[in-house]
């Protein structure tokens, strides 16, 4: 089965035709029209990896490599492209609502059983950035658990999970104990809080998810993870809790760098705090370390050895930035004219692969780069989309935001959440043994093959 679009198939002809002419995208920045047109192929692509509607596919998720994480990515992006461009595609809002709600897990917080050998702290934030995304665009909600209060599940079980005992404080990379990184401190999981935090004190105008923002924000200036150097705001990845977190790890990323910049955008909007209008601006002129020649570049891994999860990071980055000019306006000159670039030279890095729109990595290159996949496609989408962002709404209960509150959510399941295990049934507890027998026999034949 292949996902296609309802709507406005002529447009979509003459848009082929002028792609197999030109054998790149055709988008001008800003104008909704244009973007959405060039989108609406970008979002083809993407979905050309999604599980959810192949025979015998999971929903909601993408095919591997991908993680679950970018699926919660991807649906984020897929969400405002919906909204800002197809909101009368009913195939298209089943498939994003399915696939959205599908994944949240028996305890409708995003910590589904079947992710505990994978999901992080972060992995569970960048799916809260999406389901959030669905309260403030005001998606249609679920009838039993709303966007609204599986967003406030997940930032529930995620502050329960604040470590004062080592480092002063801030969340592990890792929920679950048995994961590589569960004694790794990191700045993309406290972000993803401190984001989740201050959308929802925007949006339900409640003090105290803004009281958590703020303590994110003192931790991460207290440990040393985010500083000032050569008078140049740093975010630096994290530390290992072994050494008290002094041991920092240096390497920075954009999707972090655009998490914190949305987080004090929202903090701002709702405050009116000028701190927070400051704090966005110092970092967004930081930032321009993802840029190369005005446009988007991950620095730190490009070029030739971004991994699978950091050729996404843009997605964010993007989604993040954009969002900024909506919620502090002063910021439109300092990110009006690299967002524009961007997404124009991520239009026409799209003119690879057999169908002549498949999008590539390196945006600075001529044409497509010969790199694919559905990290290139998110990231591909999100530059265009931030172009428009600026047109539409970002609801609050006070303007016309639906989704119902539940401000316990997420507080009242059967497990304590901040145990960091899973209540795990005896026929699972059994299949477990079977696969760790397997494991066991695989790793031991292989060393038995290796000494051969």
């Amino acid at each position: 089965m292949r996902f296609t679009f309802q709507n406005n198939w002529f447009s979509i002809v003459i848009l082929s035709i002028y792609i197999s002419l030109t054998g790149a995208l055709n988008l001008t920045a800003g104008d909704r029209d244009s973007v959405c047109e060039a989108a609406k192929f970008v979002v083809q692509g993407e979905l050309n990896y999604y599980e959810g509607i192949k025979y015998g596919g999971t929903v909601g998720m993408f095919a591997s490599p991908n993680y679950w994480w970018n699926a919660g990515e991807a649906f984020g992006g897929l969400l405002d492209y919906y909204t800002f461009c197809d909101n009368d595609n009913k195939t298209l809002k089943s498939l994003i609502y399915d696939g959205m709600y599908h994944q949240a897990g028996e305890s409708f917080n995003y910590i589904p059983s079947n992710q505990s050998m994978v999901e992080g702290n972060d992995d569970q934030g960048v799916w809260g950035l999406a389901v959030m995304e669905a309260v403030e665009r005001n998606f249609t909600d679920p009838e039993d658990h709303s966007w609204l209060s599986m967003t406030q599940a997940i930032f529930n079980t995620m502050d329960a999970r604040w470590d004062t005992e080592h480092c002063g404080g801030g969340l592990r990379w890792q929920i679950f104990t048995w994961n590589s990184g569960y004694d790794y401190k990191n700045s993309i999981a406290n972000g993803c809080l401190f984001n989740i935090a201050a959308r929802l004190a925007r949006f339900t105008r409640n003090e105290s998810y803004a009281k958590v923002a703020e303590k994110v924000w003192d931790w991460m200036e207290e440990v040393g993870f985010l500083t000032s150097e050569d008078d140049e705001l740093v975010l630096h990845d994290g530390a290992k809790i072994g050494d008290n977190c002094t041991d920092v790890t240096d390497k920075k990323w954009s999707y972090t760098y655009g998490i914190f910049i949305a987080g004090c955008a929202y903090m701002y909007n709702f405050t009116e705090d000028s701190i927070w209008s400051e704090r966005a601006t110092e970092i967004i002129e930081a930032s321009s370390y993802f840029f190369k020649d005005g446009v988007m570049y991950e620095t730190t891994c490009m070029p030739n050895h971004c991994n699978n999860d950091q050729r996404s990071f843009h997605s964010l980055f993007a989604r993040c930035l954009g969002i900024t000019t909506v919620l502090v306006p002063e910021t439109v000159s300092l990110l009006e004219d690299k967002l524009d670039k961007s997404a124009e030279a991520a239009a026409q890095s799209c003119s690879g692969g057999d169908d002549d729109i498949t999008c590539g990595e390196d945006w600075t290159h001529s044409g497509w780069d010969g790199v694919y996949g559905l990290g290139e496609q998110m990231c591909a989408l999100e530059a265009m989309l931030a172009t428009i962002v600026r047109e539409f709404p970002v609801y609050t209960k006070d303007n016309g935001g639906s989704s119902k509150s539940n401000p316990t959510a997420g507080t009242n399941t059967e497990d304590e959440v901040n145990k960091n295990v899973l209540n795990i049934s005896t026929k699972d507890k059994a299949g477990a043994g079977v696969l760790t027998a397997v494991v066991l026999g695989i790793v031991l034949g292989g060393s038995a093959w290796m000494a051969i």
